[in-house]
């Protein structure tokens, strides 16, 4: 489906809201330890994402990956090249629309408007990264959760990876999440992992929160205390951890 003006707008408002927010609390200090990441610190989140909107500023650019990637940007201060990342990425998707051919790892869309909501969601989750290394943290935008949590269940765990059943959690379960009005089914085994929204049939167990709490939960950046769950605890825990095989 085409993306809307109204969305893409509302997408790049809150990429530039939360790179904004992102690089604020990172000159807090960039030693801080990242809790929900072992072994990151604010400097490691702030050199990933910016080398993210640059690989997207090429794959934008190029229609294709970019190959040889990454640039050695070691030399580089962590803050500048933060800085001027996030402004090409922005420049570069107001450049190319939502229309424009490119490469995405989606099996469904491969237009630019793929980026608009991927970069609008990987810079919320990790503006939180920087914000729990310095405990002021702040909710992310409602709206923009709730589209996370689809894109979590929907294109990273409902794709087409499963066909080998290369997975260590296979689950063979039914689970539903609802969260502000809307729900998604999903069934999954070993070899595959359907999708489906609404209410729609039985399930072992049923996740309930708010959509803030629930996009940070699948993507392991809250615990489970911060949820709620009816059913096979056991099912929610390996849903979970499938999650976590395809978000790696």
């Amino acid at each position: 489906m085409p993306m809307s003006p109204d969305r893409a707008a509302f997408s790049l408002d809150c990429l530039r809201a939360d790179s904004a927010r992102l690089a604020e609390v990172a000159r807090l200090g960039l030693s801080a330890d990242v809790p929900s990441c072992p072994g990151w610190t604010v400097d490691t989140v702030v050199r990933h994402t910016a080398t993210v909107y640059l690989h997207k500023v090429e794959v934008l650019r190029l229609g294709r990956l970019p190959d040889p990637w990454p640039p050695d940007l070691t030399s580089r201060d962590a803050l500048d090249l933060y800085d001027e990342a996030r402004a090409k990425v922005v420049a570069a998707l107001e450049q190319a629309g939502t229309d424009l051919p490119t490469w995405t790892f989606s099996p469904d869309d491969k237009t630019s408007a793929f980026w608009y909501r991927r970069m609008a969601l990987e810079t919320a989750v990790h503006r939180v990264d920087v914000e729990q290394a310095h405990d002021v943290v702040t909710p992310i935008d409602r709206a923009l959760a709730l589209d996370g949590i689809d894109e979590i269940l929907v294109l990273m765990l409902g794709g087409p990876w499963w066909e080998e059943g290369d997975t260590s959690h296979p689950v063979d379960a039914g689970v539903r999440i609802t969260s502000e009005g809307r729900s998604w089914t999903i069934r999954a085994d070993a070899t595959s992992a359907t999708v489906t929204q609404g209410k729609e049939g039985e399930v072992d167990a049923e996740i309930f929160g708010e959509a803030n709490d629930i996009l940070l939960w699948l993507w392991g950046r809250r615990g489970s205390d911060t949820i709620q769950t009816v059913g096979n605890d056991t099912a929610v825990e390996a849903f979970r951890n499938r999650v976590a095989e395809c978000t790696t």
